[in-house]
């Protein structure tokens, strides 16, 4: 399955996880307001997330195939493989910038690496 996604079809892919399942020509609407979209360039977009097997187009009902959570892991993964050589530690020190965080918040991120621990 393809998860990358320009900008765009990140959000239009948000919209269809806010309202699915959404009738195709309610996502138009919606398309329309939020982003200003013609019908052809709803469609368009969402033929090209159907072809990279995230969403479904069934009767007139659009439903996504993979939910925000899996997308965004697996675009961060690409992001700090990419970026940062696999690094997650560098992605880290990168992403702090010097910048302190709270005991509060190094306590939840020591839970969580723990929570991922072998």
């Amino acid at each position: 399955m393809d998860y990358s996604l320009g900008t765009m079809e990140y959000r239009f892919l948000s919209l269809i996880w806010e309202n699915e399942p959404v009738s195709s020509m309610q996502l138009v609407k919606l398309c329309e307001e939020q982003f200003k979209w013609k019908k052809s360039t709803t469609f368009t977009a969402l033929k090209r997330l159907q072809n990279k097997g995230l969403v479904d187009n069934r009767d007139s009902v659009v439903v996504s195939l993979v939910s925000q959570e899996e997308v965004r892991a697996k675009e961060s993964r690409e992001f700090i493989s990419e970026t940062f050589k696999g690094s997650l530690p560098s992605f880290m020190a990168a992403f702090f910038g010097g910048e302190k965080i709270s005991e509060e918040e190094a306590e939840e991120l020591k839970r969580l690496i723990d929570s991922y621990k072998e």
